[in-house]
């Protein structure tokens, strides 16, 4: 009998019993008092007059009212220059220990984003909310003592004046608790090894070594990194070098894409558990089996708000129209696209993540993710969210019996007609014009926009199929591989051009 796993898992679901989950709506009104009360007499609280919004009858109206929508260029200029400048009290009491380089998906720059000790307070808190969460799952007693392979950036942070910058993976696990040391691979040695794919390749070779028990990281990555353990030891699966892998947690982008393809790899389906984690805070886990939804953490560092996502509220650029109206946790509805605005412990206020969610239930706030504001394409009325077009590509793998788990597009213009054209990563032996043909059928359906756009300026439908691997090979190319790395979904012209000519380079 597995006795250490035997008394973890008591020690989870005694934990599970003991605590209790307060309302969401009531624990957010708390986080947002606590974080003016804390942040009132910074740059940032004294300037917008924090004492007076506490003072308010409706704090959560007044806040909304007072303060502007901020993205990221815009809190930079304005506040964050000075924070990295290492002026303390700016917009968060003290100074951070840590910034979180995040070059996003569109931006060609690494992003600086504060990562305060607080905030890594509240995202060990939430990390460890997860695990007591799995208590919940029909987990083996023997699953709580295998080893955990987090595949994140590099843990070895750069020194940049008095701050350590890295992604906010690397960070994390820079700061995980010593009780966890033994359980977390592929430990820190190799874990500092900047070189994602000479990380990989040690990774490969130290694979029999361990006795993993659950994977943790983004999908894209995670595949590639199977197949390269697989490839190395000659196996079929990634069963035959890990027997007991029993659960894959996901984070930062759906896994549904990557479904099929990643199941290909397994000798049989394992646990998968999604998360939210970003370099702004971790924002939201899956708490249950019966969904795949995840529960936002409205009690831990994030006040939370959400803008309906209509083309009225959004700017070209992807950022808030200044008169866009925020809903509280207490007035969102089921099923309806947000923009996830979120104030938090780094000194963050009302910012714009990038990121649209839709709440599944809203009494327990659970939510799924639907895309990203610069990600919608609403050329000629179009009205495509990054989650129809990740919906109608299921159908096509379904109808197709093929795996997409990547793709692009930009809305092009030949002789005067406007075209979306599409780039599907799949290795399926299909026409393009079939592709094409079932795509614009299955995107017309699922949404009436863009089958009234069809009738109309929007000409027609194009396919060019690539291997996967060249986005990751596009990835590697402009930014770099592994870590919080992600594939934009829709480009502009400009970038368009350049990833064709990119592609065509490869070919």
């Amino acid at each position: 009998m597995a006795i250490l796993g035997s008394i973890i898992k008591s020690a989870i679901e005694l934990r599970g019993s003991l605590v209790s989950e307060p309302s969401p709506v009531e624990a957010q009104k708390e986080v947002l008092i606590s974080l003016l009360e804390k942040a009132k007499d910074t740059a940032f609280g004294k300037y917008y007059g924090f004492r007076k919004i506490l003072d308010a009858t409706t704090i959560e109206k007044e806040f909304a009212e007072t303060i502007p929508y901020h993205d990221y260029n815009k809190m930079k200029e304005e506040w964050w220059n000075r924070v990295q400048d290492g002026l303390e009290d700016i917009t968060w009491p003290g100074k951070p220990s840590y910034f979180a380089l995040s070059s996003g998906t569109t931006g060609k720059t690494s992003k600086r984003i504060p990562v305060t000790d607080a905030m890594i307070d509240a995202i060990r808190t939430t990390g460890i909310k997860q695990v007591g969460a799995l208590s919940n799952f029909d987990l083996p007693t023997d699953f709580f003592e295998k080893e955990i392979m987090m595949l994140g950036s590099s843990t070895d942070l750069e020194e940049r004046d008095e701050f350590l910058e890295g992604e906010i993976s690397g960070i994390s696990a820079s700061n995980i608790p010593f009780w966890f040391q033994g359980y977390y691979k592929p430990g820190e040695e190799i874990a500092k090894i900047p070189d994602w794919d000479q990380r990989v390749q040690t990774i490969a070779k130290r694979a029999k070594e361990w006795d993993i028990g659950a994977l943790s990281g983004i999908p894209s990555w995670m595949e590639l990194m199977m197949k390269e353990v697989i490839a190395y030891h000659n196996a079929d699966t990634i069963h035959d070098i890990w027997p007991n892998l029993q659960v894959y947690t996901s984070g930062g982008v759906a896994f549904q894409p990557y479904e099929k393809s990643f199941n290909k790899l397994l000798a049989h389906p394992i646990t998968v558990i999604d998360t939210y984690l970003a370099s702004e805070g971790f924002i939201a886990f899956q708490q249950r089996p019966e969904t795949t939804a995840m529960k936002l953490v409205t009690d831990n560092g994030i006040y939370f708000e959400f803008v309906p996502f209509k083309p009225e509220y959004i700017n070209q650029d992807g950022s808030l129209v200044d008169d866009a109206p925020a809903l509280s946790l207490g007035e969102v509805k089921k099923d309806t696209d947000y923009v996830l605005i979120m104030s938090t412990v780094s000194g963050a206020w009302r910012y714009l993540i990038g990121d649209t969610i839709a709440f599944t239930d809203v009494e327990r706030a659970e939510i799924k993710i639907t895309g990203r504001t610069k990600f919608f394409l609403n050329v000629v009325g179009s009205q495509l969210s990054v989650n129809k077009m990740e919906t109608a590509l299921r159908e096509l793998e379904q109808k197709f019996d093929i795996e997409i788990p990547e793709f692009t597009l930009a809305a092009v213009k030949i002789d005067d007609e406007f075209y979306h054209h599409w780039y599907l990563g799949t290795e399926g032996d299909i026409d393009s014009s079939k592709l094409s043909e079932a795509l614009d059928n299955a995107l017309a359906t699922a949404n009436k926009n863009y089958k009234v756009a069809r009738g109309k300026a929007l000409n027609g439908v194009k396919v060019h199929k690539v291997s996967p691997n060249v986005f990751y090979e596009w990835n590697a190319k402009n930014k770099k591989k592994g870590g919080q790395v992600k594939m934009e979904r829709v480009m502009n012209e400009e970038k368009f051009q350049e990833w064709e000519s990119f592609v065509a380079s490869i070919s």
